[in-house]
């Protein structure tokens, strides 16, 4: 019967709790998400309600047009301030799964550099080519990873750039 190293199984213990921290992350988000969907719909449900009997109790047509302005800013201010929360909901969310992302990264980097030094005192002799080739591949892998983060960054900058301009003023 073999058993686990411990090593593998500290490697194990860790990847399990990046994951439960990554869907404690996701179902938050998601939590405040259905939160703001809920209280947008009884928000507008209300606001529709007072429109209706605001509508109805017009007697005149001067008046109509007084009381659509009226109606008309505070629902594009409320639309506004929706449009600002779910940006900051989703920019929360997504800044932390970038931050756990980074941390998995180097401890697998650092993970790496300790199996690869461990491969390369224990390699027979002969085997030069094949550890280059071992740090050749993590060495792409790294770029890979550089990549994406540069990616995700730019989509974060992206996402910045289109935030309501309401916020910006509001600042």
């Amino acid at each position: 019967m073999s058993t686990i190293s411990p090593d593998l199984n500290t490697v194990v213990k860790a990847q399990v709790e990046a994951a439960i921290h990554a869907a404690t992350v996701a179902a938050e988000g998601a939590e405040r998400f259905a939160e703001l969907q809920l209280r947008t719909v009884k928000e507008t449900f209300e606001d529709g309600v007072k429109s209706v009997k605001a509508l109805a109790a017009v007697k005149e047509p001067s008046e109509l047009q007084a009381l659509s302005t009226k109606l008309w800013q505070p629902s594009v201010d409320k639309a506004t301030a929706y449009a600002r929360e779910l940006y900051e909901n989703l920019s929360a969310t997504q800044a932390e799964i970038a931050k756990l992302i980074e941390s998995q990264v180097a401890d697998l980097n650092k993970q790496a550099v300790v199996a690869l030094d461990a491969v390369v005192k224990s390699a027979p002799a002969g085997s030069e080519a094949a550890v280059a080739a071992v740090k050749q591949a993590f060495g792409t892998a790294n770029q890979a990873y550089e990549s994406f983060v540069k990616s995700f960054q730019g989509f974060s900058n992206l996402a910045e750039a289109a935030a309501p301009t309401s916020r910006k003023k509001a600042a």
